[in-house]
């Protein structure tokens, strides 16, 4: 195979619960007529990831019935009120064994963030050592591709809501930062104040 196509998988982090949205599941806020889940899980695909794990916590059934989910691998993590590093750790132990070589991974509450940003830092794999993000004005924010080298390093790191930020601050010199700045708004949906982003 000459292009990446089916090495690197897209890992979409939609499990938060909108804790400070009142309880309201982030992957199910609507935006454009759409849950945020769909819309994340359409920009990956139009990024070039022809696998795509989501990975579900809190409501997740109630996500599974009311989003159109067709043709991903869902992933459910019962610890995701442990904060992102749990469905990181999750999203990452479920490509073990799929021929993933890379995992693109995505925030479910990013909408500003799209195909173009994510096909970017998608090109920035090259085999299984690679690492590469999203850079806004030259710092660094999502996603992030992560080559399957660094899976085992980054899960146990991952802890909290911290992700893989303690891994990628160890390995800093080796990350590809590929600006998005001028594709993509790296805004995230937290708090009631930021619902004026979604349409």
């Amino acid at each position: 195979m000459t292009d990446n196509e089916d090495q690197v998988a897209g890992v979409l982090l939609a499990a938060g619960g909108g804790r400070r949205l009142g309880g309201r599941p982030k992957a199910l806020l609507e935006h454009h007529g759409h849950p945020l889940v769909e819309h994340a899980i359409a920009a990956l695909r139009a990024a070039g990831c022809t696998r795509v794990h989501v990975v579900l916590g809190a409501r997740a059934e109630e996500v599974r019935a009311r989003a159109a989910l067709d043709g991903c691998v869902l992933v459910d993590n019962p610890a995701w009120e442990e904060g992102m590093g749990s469905s990181l750790c999750a999203g990452l132990g479920s490509l073990a064994g799929t021929g993933a070589r890379a995992a693109l991974v995505s925030l479910v509450d990013q909408p500003g963030i799209g195909a173009r940003a994510m096909a970017r830092v998608r090109a920035g794999y090259r085999d299984e050592t690679s690492l590469a993000s999203a850079a806004y004005a030259g710092v660094r924010g999502h996603p992030v591709l992560l080559g399957a080298a660094h899976w085992a390093g980054v899960s146990a790191t991952a802890t909290g809501d911290r992700g893989a930020r303690a891994y990628l601050r160890e390995h800093e010199a080796e990350i590809a930062l590929v600006e998005c700045g001028d594709v993509a708004l790296p805004y995230d949906i937290d708090t009631a104040a930021d619902l004026h982003h979604l349409e």
